[in-house]
């Protein structure tokens, strides 16, 4: 079992930034990529960057250039720096572990970002 808390989230003028952070605990020792999904309202559930235990990030084109992931070196925590956020950027931000060898998918409750025009 794993559970991942986010925080980080708020109301930004558009052009401003935020940092989510993601912390995950229980068996953390065999979480593979972490990442950040977005749902906004009527919507799908959109993949908005990953990064490996390596390293290696993966991003929406979308969001490249603005967005950074990051990992803590215990590679426990995930956080996502975004940075000239647009109206369109509103959505609840979910945090996402790939578990085990059959990457099981764990989620975040969400935390909402909200950019105003």
């Amino acid at each position: 079992q794993v559970q991942l808390v986010e925080s980080g989230g708020g109301l930004v003028q558009a052009g401003g930034s935020l940092r989510l952070s993601c912390a995950a605990s229980g068996s953390i020792f065999s979480i593979n990529d972490m990442g950040w999904y977005r749902q906004a309202p009527g919507t799908r559930r959109d993949l908005v960057a990953t990064i490996t235990p390596e390293g290696s990030t993966n991003y929406a084109d979308s969001v490249k250039g603005r967005f950074t992931i990051s990992r803590s070196s215990a590679k426990s925590t995930v956080y996502l720096q975004m940075n000239s956020l647009k109206p369109e950027d509103t959505a609840v931000y979910y945090c996402n572990a790939k578990w085990g060898q059959a990457r099981y998918d764990y989620w975040g409750q969400g935390t909402q970002v909200t950019v105003s025009s």
